[in-house]
């Protein structure tokens, strides 16, 4: 079976190359500009536009710190979080400014402006992440600014910008620690006339794992469009990802962290991966002031985590149930938790730029019709520890679907100062049933969320900006309606959210610095296991803080660079799940980032160091370690990595990396069920080739 379905990958892969190819190259290839949803924008000014904190992983440190996965680059952004679980980021944990970030909930991420999660009203969970390998960039938006999108927005907004077609060919390959390798393609092409491009991106990795985890993941992307008239140009991208990775959301006990690290405490459990997405740019150049952008998407993913039934735990490990004549009538030994997602959409702004009472104005206008569709079902197993079917016990479909309507204008006040309001209105409604009784219910919500934000150019090396929004989340439909129907009265994330902050550049210094203030009327937060989740209404909680990122040219080549968080209060405010004054789970008080680099010639190297304070993993604020791991204050730790990327020419390109660098031992999650490691120290060496 296994090589059936590696046959059926290649024979995909080949008549995708296929594709792609079928008309002539030209080196006229890069000329058409793909149309695509921008958080931030690519322009000069696109920064000093937004009333609100920004950043951009730019191509070149992609390419210089090779980071195994998205939520790994996301590192260096300051006020994100990371949480690591099996490694390599494929079940991305990421969080922002105090906000916990099991399953990235509690921020918008997106692919190109289309949503990655799987369900944005019905499960707003990543069980997925696009790989960092076919990324041109990653923009990270906070504050007023991200009204624009949504829902979801309170943490904030990532968008990773995917690679456009370059004419050739380019073969990559890297191999490293734990029997990790990895093969990538990237091939584009043009029309003779110019005006049409297209490509592939693909790539296939596999390896042991950092804790005896394997995985074997294929990606492939196919993206191309056309220039249609001289004002229009159309775009379209298709993803297949497949993914197994033998990972769980059982940890390590107490003892087992200390005696044994690397083991895999459920060597039976697996979370399998399967989705494929296709969306459709529209760019339309209505006049020299006016400019329509649409977008249509459709993303299809399957979601299949198979788990052993825990017979007990205890400090020196977890016994599972024997799949034997043992189990009682009620009791079986493995258990598929499967979902099938559903979702799509279509989103169109457009922007117009105006005078009126002589102020300059530019005004983004906006609605999106978006559905989510999920098949959630139970299937469990007497006889098989390696089971991919058995008796269905439980059947959950769930519906969704939201209108949202958006509008802000940027008031140009003066050639140094803008000010610019905004309102979003979210309508959505949630359906579920349970398929084996047939009971089910529904519920029905409308937001009016709004905001405002200013820019200040004080003095050509200093910007003044400041916003106030309207934070909201809503309640996931499986926890806002119970399996038989009842609505639960679960409400939304509702917060008040300010920021100030400067930002500039000096001479040889660039620096911004935010101040943050999250006022939660409700925060929901997961007060038990992950995989019986029950979100519970925290009621109020505060988070604010202060954020700053600087860089600095020292010349002769060499550059050093840094950011921080401090998040002075991440709190309960009420005795609603936490007593007050108890810190927030996964809510560190300062995580930083510092850089050492070296660029001269086609020689890039860099020394990096990662530093977290200590967390607690529960609203009790636990401080010693439980037998099984899963509570106890998690202890600060320190990182480096060391990289290295040298272009000989401009065909080939080397480059190596190593993480964890003095091989430290840490604690990086006691989240869903026990003790997760941080990844070990892992040596990558690489080369690409274009043709």
């Amino acid at each position: 079976m296994k090589k059936q379905t590696q046959h059926l990958r290649l024979k995909q892969l080949a008549l995708a190359v296929h594709a792609i190819f079928a008309f002539n190259l030209s080196a006229q290839a890069n000329e058409v500009s793909l149309p695509r949803i921008d958080v931030i924008g690519s322009d000069e000014q696109a920064w000093a536009k937004l009333p609100g904190a920004v950043a951009v992983i730019e191509k070149a440190a992609l390419e210089l710190k090779q980071p195994l996965s998205t939520q790994d680059a996301l590192k260096a952004v300051p006020g994100v979080v990371i949480r690591e679980e099996e490694g390599y980021g494929f079940i991305p944990n990421i969080g922002m400014r105090g906000l916990n970030p099991n399953r990235s909930q509690k921020l918008l991420v997106l692919e190109d402006g289309v949503p990655v999660a799987p369900g944005l009203f019905l499960a707003n969970e990543s069980y997925y992440s696009p790989r960092i390998e076919r990324m041109e960039s990653i923009e990270v938006l906070k504050g007023a600014a991200g009204l624009r999108y949504g829902p979801t927005t309170i943490g904030g907004v990532i968008n990773y910008k995917t690679k456009d077609p370059q004419e050739g060919v380019k073969l990559t390959a890297k191999t490293g620690s734990h029997g990790y390798g990895l093969l990538g393609l990237d091939a584009g092409g043009g029309s003779e006339s110019g005006d049409t491009i297209a490509g592939i991106s693909a790539i296939t990795s596999r390896g042991d794992g950092f804790r005896h985890n394997g995985f074997d993941m294929t990606d492939v992307v196919l993206k191309g469009g056309r220039q249609i008239n001289e004002n229009q140009w159309l775009s379209a991208k298709f993803t297949y990802y497949d993914n197994a990775v033998n990972t769980s959301y059982v940890g390590l006990r107490k003892n087992e962290y200390r005696n044994d690290p690397d083991k895999n405490p459920a060597p039976n459990d697996y979370f399998i991966t399967d989705r494929q997405s296709f969306d459709i740019n529209h760019e339309w150049d209505i006049s020299s002031a006016v400019k329509l952008n649409t977008l249509l998407y459709w993303t299809q993913l399957s979601r299949d985590f198979w788990r052993r039934d825990i017979q007990s735990k205890n400090a020196n490990g977890t016994t599972f149930r024997s799949c034997d004549s043992s189990l009682t009538a009620s009791q079986y030994c493995m258990t598929g938790r499967n979902r099938d997602f559903e979702m799509m959409g279509m989103d169109t702004r457009m922007f117009i730029t105006y005078n009126s009472f002589g102020l300059k104005n530019e005004a983004e206008i906006g609605v999106r019709l978006h559905s989510d569709h999920l098949s959630n079902q139970t299937v469990r197993s007497k006889t098989d520890p390696n089971a991919r079917t058995g008796t269905l016990t439980g059947n959950v479909t769930e519906k969704a679907e939201g209108l949202a309507l958006y509008a802000q204008n940027r008031f140009e006040l003066s050639p140094q100062v803008a000010v610019t309001p905004g309102l979003r209105v979210e309508n959505y409604q949630q359906k579920l049933k349970n398929e084996l009784n047939g009971l089910g219910g529904s519920t029905s919500n409308a937001e009016i969320i709004p905001g405002i934000g200013a820019t200040w150019q004080l003095v050509p090396q200093a910007q003044l900006f400041a916003g106030v929004f309207k934070g909201f989340s809503p309640a996931m439909t499986a926890t806002a309606i119970s399996s038989d129907g009842v609505d639960q009265q679960l409400d939304a994330e509702r917060s008040s959210n300010y920021e100030i902050g400067v930002r500039g550049i000096l001479q040889k210094l660039t620096y911004e610095a935010t101040a943050f203030h999250m006022d939660f009327a409700n925060q929901i937060i997961n007060q038990s296991l992950s995989g019986a989740v029950d979100m519970a209404n925290a009621g109020k909680t505060l988070n604010q803080g202060l954020e700053f990122a600087l860089a600095y040219e020292l010349g002769s080549g060499w550059k050093i660079d840094g950011n921080g968080t401090y998040v002075a209060t991440a709190e309960f405010k009420n005795n609603a799940l936490g007593p007050t004054g108890n810190r927030l789970p996964y809510a560190p008080k300062f995580t930083g980032n510092a850089n050492l680099s070296y660029n001269v010639g086609g020689l890039k190297l860099n020394l990096a160091a990662y530093y977290l304070t200590s967390q607690y993993a529960d609203a009790a604020n636990t401080e010693l370690e439980t037998d099984d791991g899963t509570k106890g204050k998690i202890p600060a730790y320190a990182t480096f990595n060391v990289n290295a990327y040298y272009a000989l020419d401009k065909h080939l390109s080397l480059f190596a990396s190593v993480k964890n660098l003095t091989d430290k031992k840490y604690i990086a999650s006691r989240n869903p069920d026990g003790i997760f490691p941080g990844a070990e120290r892992n040596v990558e060496v690489g080369a690409s080739y274009k043709f």
